[in-house]
């Protein structure tokens, strides 16, 4: 992470992440693959420039450790918000069944010359969301106290 993201630790792990350069995303985006959330937990907020997502990721920095002292893993509830957004698009996803899960696999900046750009979230399914924002702003704090992942296991993605 560069010295420009921010990282803070808090009470039993959690963690407030903040990206303002292409070079701080791709540690917020390794954070947050494999989050999942309902549709319904998605926020844009035109008038703040906000969009805002609660989600439901693995905790990625706490594997070794779990595995280490024999434990089951865990995922947390987190907030992730885009900020200074102009506009907000979604591509293959049906936003008027009200019962889907989505789940991220990344999340990436194509920026402008001007600083603006593009953060894309891309989805499992072939969808994504994107929102067009005047500069690079994304944060990613977890809200509540990590719990013990449903499955029990790792999510995995075959090559």
């Amino acid at each position: 992470m560069t010295r420009d993201a921010k990282f803070e630790e808090g009470g039993e792990g959690a963690i407030a992440l903040r990206a303002e350069t292409k070079d701080d995303l791709p540690v917020i985006a390794a954070l947050v693959q494999d989050a999942v959330l309902p549709i319904t937990e998605i926020a844009w907020e035109a008038k703040s420039r906000r969009l805002a997502l609660l989600i439901n990721r693995f905790r990625w920095e706490d594997k070794e450790q779990a595995e280490a002292e024999k434990r089951p893993y865990e995922r947390v509830r987190s907030l992730l918000v885009i900020s200074d957004v102009t506009h907000v698009a979604s591509m293959g996803i049906d936003r008027s069944d009200r019962d889907v899960v989505l789940s991220i696999l990344d999340i990436t900046f194509e920026e402008a010359e001007d600083g603006a750009g593009r953060v894309t979230l891309t989805l499992a399914g072939d969808g994504a969301l994107a929102a067009d924002v005047e500069c690079l702003d994304v944060d990613l704090r977890d809200v509540e106290r990590p719990y013990r992942a449903p499955s029990g296991k790792v999510p995995h993605h075959p090559e």
